[in-house]
């Protein structure tokens, strides 16, 4: 309703919108009047009240009319024409609303305004009569922190009431009375309170009545049901009782409630029905009506039936369950009392539950609170709010029946009285069986309209198994029926196994919910709750009473309701079947039937073959608008009538008998409907164009078009599924595939005509309409049923139903031909149910249809004329698409019952569609043999090529077709290749071959798109490709290749094989995902491979080649074992790390080395942990064979042959303590043979020696005791020898080095293209960013960037200078950062193999020597590399002229230095590996490199350190003067902090502070280069300090020198100085040695072998 401007071409005919028409009720004139004094403008929606009325405009105004008594102004208490509210001018207002002395409106914000009387606080303003100007009303929530104001959608008023409906679907009342369902008894309420007890429910919409409200609720989604409640919640006591007589059990539900009215949430909501009703079929029984029955008891006396066991879901009674989502729970959560056969009372209560679930009835009706409750019955008589009597028992007649005894149950039924009980069987012959459609009962014939009355409440509680229409019912029921029988009579044991007998069989037509349609369509999964004052029965729950709080009217449950009104003491539901349920005060006949009132709802009889689609109630009378066979709308009045006009009317009746038909046609299309008391108004368009007529034509035909899918539904459908033996268990899954979305467009139809009823009432924008905005959801609707039709009719359809089905559809012929409109007698049965249940896609051409229609009452320019149209081509195209889908699947059909039948069993499947077959088109396969039959049969998802005996199927998906080329020799072939087959297939004229090609490629492409159930919406897919794509992804299940027989891939194919990223899975459990070329693993991919006998998978991740392992990979053995390294034909080749067992496993061991066929071979690393050594040496087929080198966890050291696994042969061998063997090995440790034996103070014997190492060895041999003066020469000459035995260096991780080289395209070391290499390094790059945006771990923009640039060549041309040597540093830097370089692959893989050689138990002093040849054999190979990456680079030792000549020359530090300068490189920049590469290598390999060179000078280190700390007690002058330190050097004073002081003899640390400094961060810089500067660094501080203090020039002399520096160096106290010394003389540049760096390390050393022989006196 909102008040937008209408486009323009609409706005011609909008002054002929909202005319105002109104007639005095009950006058006989059926002429209306116009309003006095109103003029032309379009009135949106009209209220009355008493006396007055309130017309909403279109443009927001708000105008009243009538008696105004409370206005201020004198003459506008009775105005002539209808005033305007001017409080309200400018807000906007979107509804109004008129109790019988007040009004209300509320604006588009959500405010809410009030004026009128207000004597009972209607008005929500606090002691103040009446409110004569619109007052806005303060509606906030108290829960909300801060108080947040409440928006309100809806409004609706009583005589002292008002409640309003807020946007987040709750109640807010005010006013006076029980009426407002509030929790208080201090009237008037002026502040809005929450209705608290339907918090939490979505309330759609609410309605007054004079002293009562209704409130339509959405049902709760079937999981938020809850559990029946065991105890009353106001007075505790037990819901149903049972008491234990002498002979037999009295189950009782009658509990009362003292309040006489229900006030808390669980019970009012789960109140009249809770237990389980008997559903099983009765009708070939003799009188089984167990409805109050009573029955004797052969039971020992102390026995109980338990009824606590029994839930019912909420809301659901199932004595008479329509909803088709309601389902029926069982749950035997709750103990049972001791009872002989507990769990067959439970199996066969489940039985029951579940049996009533398939038998849910569309039209029968909800049950009422069980007793009939007579209209004059006593006040007090209060309606038991809890259990359904019908159910309890069935409940005890089935506990009995389970448990095979007889079971006898009185009832105390209130105030019942058996006569009434009695009386009401005989009146109402009618057993559990029987349908209770109350619309279908006419009132002729009944003696005593009471009696009928009775009658029909009583029959509300019953549930009906059958359709078939009542009264042929009810004739049957009168000859079978037993009255009670007779009191405490027995009950035969036949009946009661009867009774127990349960069908197997239950079929539940599916939830019709649809989540998006739900939210953008009104709901009719409904219920209606009413509560205020109950005298007339006006609130509809079979009694009198008032209630306080809301109660939900039971037996309106699963009626659709979609609007209800309030009478001033009646009230109507309209449900979206167009039907009326009235109820209440029905003295003139306002409730639209029979002269009574009633207390539960009834049918409205108001014209047979139209719905009413709009409602109003007045003070006592009601109005209907009727869909006419013009689609212009009736208008029904039923109620009032005068007799002082009205003489054709007998003088005592002052009502009418039925609805009266008034004369509106000439006014035009009412769209809606306003009762008050004394007058009712209609709100009337004229049909401009054609526009309205159409929409009314279009809600009307969609409102009919609803009636007739339910009664397909209720009377075809589901009596069908409730049939004992439909036929097999596939068509019966398929009926149901069809029952279910018929089920969800019925209801998605439904919906749209509320949503129409409720469009006409509003301002009717075409482009607001919902086929319109959310078309997709009609046309999926659609054609999801067509597809579920079409699958069924494929199968054979109606004809495979077994014969009861059948049966029972040939006995309903006539009413199909009528639901079918098939005029026809003589069509066939089957011709009949096809046509009908393709009825609704006739309805997509009236859609189409109507839109058009629309589409021409507006411009063709404007925007709504090309929506208009585009939907309704788009409807149009759809019906087509549908009619298609239907002969296609007819053709299907044709087809199969042709087919030979074997095959037919295996190939016929729901969704597979003819396409065409080689029977009717040549087509024969080339080189078939000459008696063999070859057929081709093309499906939508597969080509059959069918043999004699034997057909294969080729899915569509993975068959690509091509036409052979003339040349080839094929003449009109078709080449058709499928993963595992390639065959030609020959058609006799180039047409057919056409033909055949061009229906294989679209059959092919609309497999691939899976599109081929929907119609081409829009114009962009209904291009048809030409030919599908050679690529594409598909899933195929291999039958023939030797390899992968059976197994099934998922993923990219080309050509017929597969390749790009898929999976593979074999049947045995192995799995490959990852990459694949030409049907072959290649490329990146993860493999597992299930091991059964451990019950755990091998898993391999890392590259493949041409369908085998090859490249880098991580293979993690189920064993527990992982190898990381290089893989080459399925087996372990190249370098590679083998992980045995955790380290608390038993035998954990690491090998590190090269792979040669599975095997080790070459160089390697073995760290066995348990035994704790470690071997470096050669091994050859899995042994250790050749040189090697062995240390242990207890420091022993040897070096020698192995010979498999044991050292043999020539060793030397190394105690901790210096003792050295030199000889002849036989095993481990064990000595045999010749050998020397050196002891640690140079005693050594000679001979021959056995026995094991450490356990006593027997020698024979001499002893030598050589002169002091000799073992100092001897004993270097044995440490010299180490080394000799061991693997020379070069000779170490080849493996490593050959492998970047063919990263690179060279087969050996150098041989090879440059810019093959620079190609290959691209690739690698390229392809790790591409792995990389594939893989989880997004790289930083750092490492992103690095990438980038490393893709970039440093290219060089001219003479090479610094320059370039500096882009080439910097780019192998980069690149050694950068794992996927090749490079930086090198480097990691040598840090890796470096760090696992000399740590842990390599870190053995002993290996010194060994690793830093290891670190210069690296930097000499990597160095090979580089210069044949860079040609141009000059090798190692030569010189890069300087481009810019040297600054000009520094003075040299001393004397000695001048000379040495001739040789000393220094005018150009030379090249070596260390310069260029230690950079990047030696920073990775510091800690393992330091730790044994401070092992290996551990003792001197510790005499220098001693020291160090000795001669740092001294103060400064006291150091410097021990020193010999000349005097003039001595600094005088010191700056510290800016400050100059004196160097006093106390002062220490302070003399030479700068150089001190500076000589500590030796100790934090990695390479020998770095070192040297800060030694170089050191000096110059030294110098600076000396300049500062002498103020002269002058030249240093090593002797001055040379104490200085020991100074400096005994106050910078660096700890492991011997180490670092050790470091730099091993690894710095030799042409260094003798330039001003190399004399100044030199001094360094100087200082340290000087400080360990310093000896204070």
């Amino acid at each position: 309703m909102d008040s937008k401007k209408r486009s323009s071409t609409e706005a011609e005919g909008s002054k002929e919108r909202g005319l105002v028409h109104v007639w005095q009720a009950g006058s006989c004139s059926v002429t209306p009047e116009r309003l006095p004094g109103w003029g032309e403008k379009t009135v949106l929606q009209a209220a009355l009240g008493v006396k007055h009325g309130v017309l909403l405009t279109e443009d927001g105004a708000v105008y009243s009319f009538g008696n105004l008594p409370w206005r201020s102004e004198p003459a506008e208490i009775c105005p002539s024409s209808p005033i305007l509210e001017n409080a309200l001018v400018g807000q906007c207002v979107v509804t109004v609303a008129a109790g019988s002395f007040h009004s209300g409106a509320v604006t588009e914000s959500g405010v809410v305004y009030m004026w009128g009387e207000n004597s009972a606080g209607q008005c929500a303003v606090a002691n103040q009569p009446c409110v004569p100007e619109p007052n806005p009303v303060s509606i906030s929530d108290s829960e909300t922190t801060p108080l947040l104001a409440v928006r309100i959608l809806q409004l609706a008023c009583g005589e002292e009431h008002t409640l309003a409906l807020s946007i987040s679907r709750e109640i807010w009342a005010w006013g006076t009375g029980c009426q407002l369902g509030l929790i208080t008894t201090t009237f008037p309420v002026t502040k809005p309170q929450k209705v608290e007890h339907l918090a939490g429910r979505v309330v759609l919409q609410v309605a007054c009545g004079a002293f009562h409200s209704l409130a339509l609720v959405q049902c709760l989604p079937s999981q938020d049901l809850k559990p029946v409640p065991e105890r009353c919640n106001q007075c505790s006591q037990l819901l149903i009782t049972m008491t234990d007589k002498e002979d037999h059990v009295i189950i009782s539900d009658s509990h009362c409630c003292p309040l006489g009215v229900t006030l808390s949430e669980s019970q009012a909501e789960n109140q009249p029905s809770t237990a389980i009703s008997p559903t099983t079929e009765t009708r070939d029984s003799q009188g089984e009506g167990f409805e109050n029955a009573l029955v004797e008891n052969d039971l020992p006396g102390a026995t109980k039936v338990s009824v606590e066991n029994v839930q019912t879901t909420r809301g659901n009674a199932i004595s008479s369950q329509v909803d088709i989502m309601g389902t029926t729970e069982v749950s035997s959560a709750r103990n049972v009392p001791s009872y002989p056969n507990c769990q067959a009372v439970n199996e066969y209560m489940q039985k029951l539950a579940d049996h009533s679930k398939g038998e849910n009835s569309e039209n029968a009706e909800k049950p009422v609170p069980s007793q009939p409750l007579v209209e004059e019955a006593i006040p007090n008589l209060h309606s038991p709010p809890t259990t359904s009597t019908s159910a309890l028992n069935s409940l005890v007649v089935s506990c009995a029946s389970a448990v095979g005894v007889r079971v006898a149950a009185t009832y105390e039924a209130g105030a019942l009285s058996l006569k009434k009980v009695m009386n009401f069987y005989n009146t109402a012959p009618c057993e559990p069986g029987a349908q209770a459609g109350s619309g279908s009962i006419g009132p002729e014939g009944l003696k005593d309209s009471r009696e009928e009355q009775v009658k029909q409440e009583s029959m509300q509680g019953k549930k009906s198994s059958s359709l078939v229409d009542i009264r042929e019912e009810e004739s049957e029921g009168g000859s079978r029926r037993l009255s009670l029988p007779g009191l405490l009579s027995q009950v035969s044991p036949r009946l009661l196994r009867k009774a127990a007998r349960v069908k197997t069989r239950t079929v539940v037509l599916t939830p019709t919910y649809s989540g998006e349609a739900d939210a953008l369509l009104p709901s009719l999964r409904t219920e209606v709750w009413t509560w205020g004052k109950g005298k007339e029965g006006q609130l509809g729950h079979g009694d009198v009473l008032p209630r306080l709080q809301p109660l939900c009217v039971k037996c309106l449950d699963g009626k659709e309701v979609i609007h209800l009104e309030a009478g001033g003491y009646h009230s109507l539901a309209l449900t979206a079947k167009s039907q009326v349920y009235s109820w209440g005060s029905n003295t003139f006949g306002q409730l639209g039937h029979s002269d009574f009132p009633t207390t539960v709802p009834r049918l409205a009889k108001v014209n047979s073959k139209n719905g009413v689609w709009s409602v109003a109630a007045g003070q006592d009378y009601s109005l209907f608008l009727v869909d006419t066979e013009d689609f212009q709308p009736g208008l029904y009045y039923s109620g009032r009538q005068d007799p002082a006009e009205c003489d054709n009317l007998p003088e005592n009746h002052s009502g009418t008998k039925t609805p009266v038909l008034l004369s509106c046609s000439k006014l035009g299309y009412i769209s809606r409907v306003t009762a008050g008391r004394d007058s009712y108004l209609a709100l009337v368009d004229k049909n401009i164009m054609g526009y309205i007529a159409s929409l009314h034509e279009l809600a009307a035909t969609e409102r009919r078009f609803y009636s007739k899918l339910s009664d397909i539904k209720s009377q075809i459908l589901r009596p069908l599924l409730s049939l004992e033996n439909l036929g097999t268990a596939s068509t019966v899954q398929l009926l149901q595939e069809v029952a279910s979305r018929f089920s969800k467009l019925c209801y998605l139809i439904g919906q749209h005509g509320a949503s129409l009823s409720s469009f006409l009432h509003g301002i009717k924008e075409a482009r607001s309409l919902v086929i319109l905005k959310h078309s997709s959801l009609f046309l999926d609707s659609y054609t999801e049923y067509c597809t579920s039709m079409t699958n069924f009719l494929v199968m054979g359809g109606f004809q495979l139903l077994a014969k009861p089905a059948i049966d029972f559809l040939n006995k309903n012929q006539e009413l199909l031909q009528d639901l079918s409109e098939v005029t026809d007698e003589n069509t066939q049965l089957i011709e009949i149910l096809n046509t009908l249940f393709f009825l609704p896609t006739r309805r997509l051409h009236n859609y189409a249809e109507v839109l058009l229609k629309l589409a021409t009452c507006f411009e063709v320019t404007s925007p709504e004329y090309q929506k208009l149209q585009d939907s309704s081509s788009c409807y149009e195209s759809l019906a087509l698409h549908l009619g298609r889908k239907r002969k296609e699947a007819e053709y299907t059909l044709g087809f199969w019952k042709t087919f030979p039948g074997k095959m037919t069993d295996s190939l016929r499947k729901p969704e597979r569609r003819l396409l065409c077959e080689s029977s009717n088109r040549a087509l024969s396969l080339q080189h078939a043999g000459r008696f063999s039959v070859n057929w081709f049969i093309l499906f939508n998802d597969a080509l059959v090529h069918a043999q004699f005996s034997t057909h294969h199927v080729f899915p569509l998906a993975t068959l690509w077709a091509e036409p052979l080329s003339e040349e080839a020799g094929g003449v009109n072939g078709l080449k058709i290749t499928t993963p595992e087959e390639q065959f030609t297939l020959i058609s006799s004229t180039p047409q057919e071959k056409t033909k055949w090609l061009r229906a294989i490629s679209q059959a092919v492409d609309q497999a691939l798109r899976g599109t081929s159930d929907l119609p081409p919406y829009g114009s962009g897919s209904s291009i048809q490709r030409q030919e599908p794509p050679i690529s594409r992804s598909a899933k195929y299940t291999f039958y023939k290749d030797p390899r992968l027989k059976d197994a099934s891939y998922d993923g990219r194919w080309f050509s017929g094989k597969p390749h790009g990223r898929g999976v593979l899975k074999w049947p045995d459990g192995k799995m490959y995902s990852g990459i694949f070329r030409n049907g072959l693993e290649d490329g990146y991919g993860e493999y597992r491979i299930p091991n059964k006998a451990l019950n755990k998978e091998d898993h391999y991740v890392g590259y493949w080649k041409e369908g085998k392992m090859c490249g880098q990979g991580v293979y993690s053995y189920a064993s527990g074992e992982v190898f990381e390294g290089c893989f080459q034909d399925n087996m372990r080749h190249g370098h590679g790390l083998l992980r045995s067992g955790k380290l608390t496993s038993s035998s954990p061991s690491m090998f590190i080395g090269q792979w040669v066929m599975d095997k080790k071979a070459g160089y390697g690393v073995f760290d066995d942990i348990t035994r704790g050594e470690k071997y470096m040496g050669m091994w050859q087929d899995d042994v250790c064979q050749g040189n090697g080198v062995v240390v242990t966890q207890f420091g022993l050291y040897y070096e020698g042959n192995f010979h498999l696994n044991k050292m043999m042969g020539n060793g030397v061998l190394l105690s901790e303590d210096d003792t050295i063997y030199e000889g002849e090995f036989s095993d481990d440790w064990t000595l045999s043979g010749k050998g020397t034996l050196t002891m640690p103070n140079g005693d050594y014997i000679e001979g021959c020696f056995s026995g094991e190492w450490g356990s006593g060895i027997k020698i024979t041999g001499t002893y030598f005791k050589p002169s002091l003066y000799e073992s100092d020469k001897d004993r270097p000459k044995v440490f010299r020898k180490l080394g000799n035995l061991a693997v020379p260096p070069d000779e170490k991780w080849k493996a490593v080095f050959d492998e970047c080289w063919r990263q690179l395209g060279c087969e050996n070391p150098g041989q090879g293209e440059v810019w093959k290499a620079w190609e290959n390094i691209a690739v690698a790059l390229t392809a790790s960013r591409r792995q990389h945006r594939d893989s989880p771990e997004i790289l930083s923009r750092s490492q992103t960037q690095t990438l980038e640039s490393l893709e970039f060549i440093p290219q060089h041309a001219g003479a090479f200078s610094v320059e370039k040597y500096d882009d080439i540093r910097k780019y192998l830097i980069k690149a050694c950062d950068t794992p996927p370089h090749p490079l930086g692959r090198l480097v990691e893989t040598l840090v890796a193999v470096y760090r696992m050689t000399y740590v842990g138990v390599g870190a053995n002093r002993r290996l010194l020597q060994e690793a830093v040849k290891e670190i210069k054999s690296y930097l000499k190979r990597l160095f090979q590399l580089v210069r044949f990456l860079f040609p141009e680079l000059p090798e190692e030792g030569s010189t890069i002229p300087l481009s810019a000549p040297l600054p000009s020359e520094r003075k040299p530090f001393c004397t000695g230095m001048s000379d040495s300068r001739s040789e000393s490189p220094e005018p150009g920049y030379v090249v070596t590996s260390s310069g260029l590469l230690l950079p990047v290598l030696l920073p990775r390999l510091y800690p393992p490199l330091f730790m044994l060179y401070a092992l290996d000078n551990d003792r001197e280190e510790d005499i220098y350190w001693e020291c160090v700390l000795r001669l740092n007690k001294q103060p400064d002058i006291a150091l410097l003067g021990f020193l010999g330190v000349q005097r003039k050097f001595w600094p005088v004073t010191l700056s510290i902090l800016g400050e100059t002081k004196k160097v006093l003899p106390t002062t220490k640390d302070a003399c030479f502070a700068s150089a001190v400094e500076c000589l500590q961060q030796i100790s934090t810089t990695f390479t020998p280069s770095d070192k040297l500067k800060v030694i170089q660094q050191t000096f110059e501080e030294i110098s600076q300090s000396v300049l500062a203090s002498l103020q002269e020039d002058f030249l240093w002399s090593m002797d001055d020198l040379f104490p200085v520096f020991l100074y400096v160096v005994l106050r910078a106290r660096i700890r492991n100085l011997g180490s670092e010394v050790h470091l730099i003389e091993d690894l710095m540049d030799p042409y260094l040695q003798h330039g001003e760096q190399g004399i100044m390390f030199t001094t360094l050393k100087a200082c340290y072998y000087q400080i360990q022989r310093e000896k204070l006196n």
